[in-house]
This record gives C-alpha cells, structure tokens and sequence, in this order.
C-alpha cells in the first residue's frame, strides 16, 4: 500500500433506464438501497440512492466466464454486472423477481461459500445477489 492518501471518495455507478419510475421503483422500494438525494429539473430526474459499501471489482474475460458458469451454468453477462451482498439471497431473489426482475438462475452455492442469484433487473442490468455463507 502506498503512503499517498486516497483521492477517491465514492463509487458511483450511473445507469440511464428509460423507465425511470420503474427503475427508482425497483431499487429502492423493493431491493431497499435508501435515497440519498433526488434533483428533478425541466431536462430531467435523477436520483441517487445509497448501496453500502462500494468496491470495483475488475475482472479477465476468463474469470468473467468462470463466475458465469457457477451463477448460471453459462456465459451470459456483458461487462458490466453489479453485485449487491444481501442477509438473504434465497427471500430477495423471489422478492426482485415478483417485482419485475427476470431470474437468470436461482441462488447456486459457489466454491468461494456464497448463495449467489442472477437477475436481469429494471436499467437493463445483470444482478448478482450475494450471501456469505459461514463455514
């Protein structure tokens, strides 16, 4: 590690839905990520919602395809996907998919002992859901 202070801040990552109502809907009424502000003006909405810690998590085309085929069973995400950790991956998959999401595979025990999901969620983004699971 080096000696020089951090000069990032936040991570933030901006996704642009073309259902905005539904997209804002989604993610903090039914995932639950709380809404930090929200800025409306005659060009437009945003609103930016909080999502706990965030990390970048940058990975090779192989392990890309690795994390696909335990998720799901094959290659299936473009190169971006988020994660969300949650207390319950089994109880949010269901509560997402009977809110709109599409369920790409259900939660799967990975070899890294996490109950990971696949959604295909409002923003056209790839979900991870995540559990950590004890040993």
């Amino acid at each position: 590690m080096s000696d020089v202070p951090p000069t990032v801040r936040e991570l933030r990552l901006v996704v642009t839905a073309d259902d905005y109502d539904e997209a804002l809907r989604f993610y903090r009424d039914v995932l639950g990520l709380p809404e930090r502000a929200a800025f409306s003006s005659p060009d437009g909405r945003v609103t930016i919602l909080e999502a706990g810690r965030a990390t970048l998590e940058l990975t090779d085309p192989n392990h890309a395809a690795f994390i696909d085929e335990v998720e799901v069973g094959k290659r299936v995400a473009g190169h971006i996907r988020v994660a969300f950790e949650v207390d319950d991956s089994t109880a949010t998959t269901a509560r997402l998919a009977e809110a709109g999401a599409e369920v790409i595979a259900e939660p799967t025990r990975t070899p890294w002992n996490s109950l990971n999901s696949r959604l295909e969620a409002p923003g056209s983004l790839q979900l991870t859901l995540f559990t950590e699971l004890d040993d």
